[in-house]
């Protein structure tokens, strides 16, 4: 799409929104079910491409795209009603004789950019809950994954006409041109670095924002973990979508005394969950191209592995990898790995593991494997992150009551359910007043006795 093709269909989108099609809630809900028949449609055309784009098997894609969205939508379609509607608010007795409330409104027209990664998942989320919320909605995906474009755009044009919701496809050109125009409301899934590039194209027209960004999770094992399960869990985590997950733990920090039997319950795993060739098992992921591939080898230092390295270049896959004994002047701990690639430092105490945090970036994600409730508490209270869990990782986000999001370098905003709806939403602030009676401690002259008295009385 060229920069001006691009330009009429946002105006087109901004006068279908003038025209107050999406603000009627029967008419939102009829569009998400529309998008939920689609998807159905679409199930197994959706495995293929994710399986062409990512190596991602049927059971993978399911449980972490297509059912999740499946999800995000039926929830949209039985609450939106209800987010919809007012909320009444108490009334101080200064405005005496009238009624205060909130009611949401539509930001208007929307730019939705998603990533690579999980792109069903990152892009049909927020426009459930962008079309919840009465917007139109301009989607652009990743370039990287092609093959869901596709049926991505298939879905969109079978639920949506363009003036409501449409897909832009294509990659720098693209981004650049829809980032020139003036939206309403921007949503951002992606890189720290493509994050500060859209927040300044969108001050330029003081655009709000909600940016879902990513960075170093950290996964804490404490000396009282369950080992086994800890393990099994971060296993599973770590290596989903072959490392390429906003969410997953970055690397670990493991207490010293269980260290090395937390590294053997991660080879034990990895072979448990993997095989003994995990590359030659077909669930395994891919690498989603040549470039992060060269960038992850690069991260691996050999003389530090204890399990994993092995790579396979045609199709860009890299077995599961341990490195132990790393210190922050390694190469892995200097960026987000964002690939299947566990470093392991060592510390002695929860003090220690605190007090370096604070001191780096707060990260998307953090969790603790701990049966130490103070330990829990400390962690949970005294570090800020985007959100987390403890005794399990990931699963958090997969929890519609929940607003998933991040807090400073990770991302501004949250979604998901309700919080999803209120992103793409303002609440307008009213208040009802009564006409059968006017209070006079308002109006000049303020030098009236019984002025002064109805203030102190109303106001204190």
């Amino acid at each position: 799409m060229t920069g001006s093709e691009i330009q009429a269909l946002v105006s087109r989108q901004r006068e279908y929104y003038k025209s107050g099609a999406t603000l009627d809630t029967g008419f939102r809900i009829s569009k998400l079910k529309k998008l939920y028949e689609a998807v159905k449609r679409h199930e197994k055309d959706i495995a293929r491409a994710l399986k062409e784009d990512l190596g991602k098997s049927g059971y993978e894609s399911y449980m972490c795209e297509t059912g999740m969205v499946l999800s995000e939508i039926s929830y949209m379609i039985r609450h939106t009603m209800s987010f919809a509607g007012k909320k009444g608010v108490r009334t101080p007795l200064a405005q005496f004789c009238s009624r205060s409330f909130t009611l949401p409104s539509p930001y208007g027209t929307t730019l939705i950019m998603s990533p690579w990664n999980y792109p069903l998942l990152l892009t049909l989320d927020p426009l459930a809950d962008a079309v919840a919320a009465g917007n139109t909605a301009v989607i652009k995906p990743s370039a990287y994954s092609p093959n869901t474009v596709k049926v991505i755009g298939q879905i969109i044009a079978e639920s949506f006409s363009p003036e409501h919701v449409a897909l832009v496809s294509g990659g720098r050109e693209e981004n650049s041109a829809l980032l020139d125009q003036k939206f309403d409301f921007i949503f951002f899934t992606g890189s720290r670095a493509v994050g500060k590039e859209v927040l300044r194209k969108a001050a330029e027209y003081l655009t709000p924002v909600v940016l879902e960004l990513g960075g170093k999770s950290p996964c804490i094992i404490d000396s009282s973990a369950d080992i086994e399960l800890s393990a099994k869990r971060v296993v599973f985590g770590k290596y989903l979508n072959c490392g390429q997950t906003c969410v997953a733990p970055d690397y670990i920090l493991c207490h010293r005394s269980v260290k090395d039997d937390f590294l053997s319950e991660v080879i034990n795993q990895i072979e448990k969950q993997f095989g003994k060739d995990p590359l030659a098992n077909p669930d395994y992921g891919k690498i989603v191209n040549r470039k992060h591939f060269d960038r992850l080898l690069g991260l691996i230092n050999r003389e530090k592995l204890v399990i994993g390295g092995q790579s396979e270049k045609e199709g860009c896959r890299i077995a599961p990898t341990v490195m132990d004994n790393v210190t922050w002047d390694d190469a892995v701990m200097g960026e987000e790995i964002f690939g299947p690639i566990m470093p392991v430092l060592a510390f002695d105490s929860i003090d220690e593991v605190i007090a370096d945090l604070k001191e780096r970036d707060k990260p998307l994600a953090l969790y603790i494997f701990s049966k130490d409730k103070r330990n829990i508490k400390r962690v949970m209270t005294q570090l800020s992150f985007g959100g987390g869990c403890v005794n399990d990782v990931i699963i958090h986000l997969a929890t519609p009551a929940m607003g998933f999001g991040g807090v400073g370098e990770s991302g501004m905003g949250a979604y998901h359910g309700k919080a999803g709806f209120d992103a793409f939403s303002h609440r307008k602030s009213v208040v009802d007043k009564k006409t059968w009676l006017d209070l006079p401690m308002r109006y000049q002259p303020y030098k009236s006795r019984l002025n002064e008295k109805l203030l102190y009385m109303f106001m204190r």
